[in-house]
This record gives C-alpha cells, structure tokens and sequence, in this order.
C-alpha cells in the first residue's frame, strides 16, 4: 500500500461542506488532511503518493447501511459475506448492519462475531452483525440478550417480523434499554398480513379464472389491510418503547401515517429514529402492485410515496437503508420478496432526491453517512474531516447509467429498476485508505 493517498481536482461533500476544486489525503486508514493548491502541487511530485484524478466528480465519506441481508450462514446460495461486501463497495458503502435472518439464525455473539471478523478479513468493508430480540425467533425467549456486548451489537431486530407477543416485547426493550443497544423493528401485524395474504390469494384466484375487476378488488383490500399491519405495529412499538426507555429504529417505514406516529413519538420524549428505502421512495405500487412479491413491506401508494420524499428532505426521516435482500432467479420466481439494492442505492436517490426534488446533496450525504454512523455511534465515520476513518466514495453525479442486474458483483441480479437509467455512477469506494472498488 501507498504512503498515502492524494485525491484531487474534488468537489467535496458531507452533511456540512460543499467545496470544489479540493483535495483530501489519506494516510495509514485515515483522513490526513485537505491540502492546498500550493501542497497538492508539491504532493504530486512525491512518487511515494498515490494519486487519484477525480476529474471534478464528487468525493463524499462512503454510506453507512443501517438495513442488509448478506445471507450468511445457511442462505449463501442467495449471498455470502464475500459478495455482500462486494456490492456493498460496487455500491459506495464502507459498513453495514447484518439482519440474522440466516439458518440457524444469530441469536448469540459467538455467531455474530463470525460474521465480523469475516467481513474484516476481505478487506472492502466492515459490519455489524445484528443480533433476534428472541431465541431463534421463537417469539418468547429473550434471555440470551443479557449477555450482549452493545460496543459489538448495537442493534437487535427480529427483522421480517414483528415479537407478536407484546409482554415479551416489553420485555426484550427493557433489557435493551438498560445495555443501550438499539431495538430495530420491521413494523408489521402478522396477523393482519396474514389476512391480506388471503386476499391476494383469492386475487390470484380470480385471475386465473379471468375475473380482473373482482381480483383488482381483492389486490386493493390486501394493500389497504398490509397498510394496517404496518401503522397498528408501528402504533404499538413506539408505545412499547416508550414505556421501556429504549431506543428504537423503524425499519424501512413505508406509510405517511408511521411518520407522522414517529414525529409525534418523538414529541412525546420518544428515543426514535427512522429509515427509509431507495425503493419506496423511488416507486409506487399503483401501477406495478407491490403485492406481486417485489417486496415487503411492498410498494405503497403514490401519496405515501411523496410522504416518504418530504420527510428525506425536512429531516423527519434520519437515514436512508437498502435493505439489501438478494435471492436466487428461482427464490424470486417462486414469490421470494426482497432484491439486490446496494448497488443502485446512492443513484436512486441521487436521481429522485437531488435531481427531481432539490434536495441538496449534502443533505443526501447526511442521510446515508453522518446519520447512520451517528445512530450507530461510530464517532469517526460518516463525515470528510481529519482524522476520521478513510472511508472514501468517489461518484460522478453527472454521468447516467443503465441498471442491468446481471452485472452485479451481488449473487441476486434481480432488481425493479432493471433497465431504469439513473444518475450517479461510483467511480471508486476507499475502505480504510484503500481503494476497493474501481470503475
């Protein structure tokens, strides 16, 4: 590895700059410093730096992933650590928070650890891997969180559902509330969902018997109900929470009124924060009904979508999450919900934040880099400041690319944006000085 690392003719965003015509050096895995015109000429000279021509495109600290699913043990068919880490480079992003969705599921540190040390060992980039509020999901057992680590697992989630049982809940929030360690909630009724599961049953029923109109009936009450299962969950969860004194993450919220419940939690003394993803705030279901297993929770409407773009941009919304969820081409044929997104994330948003709505890019680097890491409480990752962690995303906003799936470094080449041009194309992702992706 080089000395040290020069990136020149920048512009250099965060959450607090926006400079051009800059430079940021890197040296030994951290930030040194934004040289001046006059040191950059004199640094361009010293063979033993590294340089790297930015050509005016925007260098920002990489994203932080509050939301992904590597598929580590047990689902590796779909992803493993390996290709994880390495969409997550192609995609700009330097750590990720790990869902225990794996068989068996990581319910314990030893398995969580694992998952750590082997991320570290390729080199692109770091995770958290997250640990069930319950044994093995069971839905009852949350004892095995007393022996946590928060400084190593600062979340726990029992990510694609919900603690039905709202006394174990309680429970799992009060222990984490005592460890600091944030409660990360996939807001979902299941008994509700399972209602809607229903009647998209008898949806696909009616099609196959050529009824459109009474399975476009039958498509709309399973949406209105999914809906539900998502604001009664969210009702209960931040009331929960507030009455253990926790923390607590609303995974990828997908409703107008699971923000505006947020925002009044919040007013209420409430510890919470929320994510939201590219894909919901780039797409509605009303044309391409997100109960076609997409995703879950699936596509809303187009008025939950403006919802969603309005609390990015006043800052209701803390950060924006992937949940990055990769399947085989026949896990998806079989109705598998969830996709590849690390790789189509920052254009995504880049192109509906920035380019459609004015929002400010370094309101865009806030969402997925200072907040993320401030949540986490990674105190020198998220922003382009010496001595922070040299953890460096190059992107050229103005160039345009096509999304096609089968050239992601992800085992899952499924994605809804296939074939969408989008704006924003990472030309290089830095992991710890080291430049780790490269285009």
């Amino acid at each position: 590895m080089a000395k040290a690392t020069l990136i020149y003719n920048a512009r250099l965003v965060d959450a607090n700059i926006d400079r051009k015509n800059a430079a940021v050096l890197l040296s030994k895995g951290k930030i040194a410093g934004f040289p001046e015109k006059a040191v950059v000429r004199e640094l361009l000279k010293d063979s033993s730096v590294e340089k790297y021509d930015a050509h005016g495109c925007v260098v920002m600290p990489s994203f932080i992933d509050m939301h992904a699913h590597f598929r580590d043990p047990g689902l590796t068919q779909k992803e493993d650590i390996e290709t994880g880490c390495m969409a997550a480079a192609a995609g700009g992003y330097s750590v990720c928070v790990l869902m225990p969705n794996t068989e068996p599921v990581v319910s314990d540190m030893e398995l969580a650890e694992s998952n750590r040390r082997k991320a570290l060992s390729f080199g692109r980039c770091a995770v958290f891997q997250s640990v069930s509020i319950t044994q093995n999901f069971d839905g009852k057992t949350t004892g095995p969180l007393e022996l946590l680590d928060a400084k190593k697992i600062p979340l726990i989630t029992e990510d694609g559902r919900d603690v039905c049982d709202s006394a174990v809940m309680l429970d799992a929030m009060r222990i984490a509330a005592k460890k600091k360690i944030i409660v990360s909630c996939h807001c979902e009724d299941q008994f509700l969902a399972s209602r809607a599961r229903e009647f998209r049953q008898q949806a696909l029923n009616c099609l196959r018997e050529g009824d459109k109109k009474k399975a476009a009936s039958f498509f709309s009450r399973a949406d209105s109900i999914l809906e539900l299962a998502e604001d009664t969950a969210t009702f209960r969860n931040l009331r929960l929470a507030q009455e253990a004194g926790c923390r607590i993450h609303l995974c990828h919220v997908s409703t107008a009124a699971c923000i505006e419940a947020a925002k009044t939690a919040r007013k209420n003394g409430a510890d919470v924060t929320l994510e939201i993803t590219p894909h919901h705030l780039f797409m509605n279901g009303e044309k391409s009904p997100g109960i076609f297993a997409i995703v879950n929770p699936p596509l809303r409407s187009e008025q939950n979508r403006r919802a969603l773009v309005a609390a990015l941009a006043d800052g209701t919304a803390d950060c924006i999450s992937t949940d990055h969820a990769p399947h085989t081409a026949q896990d998806k044929k079989n109705g598998s919900p969830g996709f590849s997104g690390l790789e189509t994330a920052f254009s995504a948003c880049y192109t509906m934040l920035v380019k459609n709505n004015g929002v400010h890019l370094s309101r865009l680097s806030e969402l997925m880099s200072a907040n993320p890491a401030k949540i986490l409480g990674l105190k020198n990752e998220g922003l382009l400041a010496e001595g922070y962690e040299a953890n460096i995303v190059i992107a050229d906003t103005e160039a345009q690319w096509t999304v096609r799936g089968e050239l992601f470094a992800s085992k899952g080449k499924f994605t809804p944006f296939e074939g969408k041009k989008l704006f924003g194309v990472i030309r290089a992702t830095f992991f710890q000085g080291n430049c780790v992706f490269q285009k």
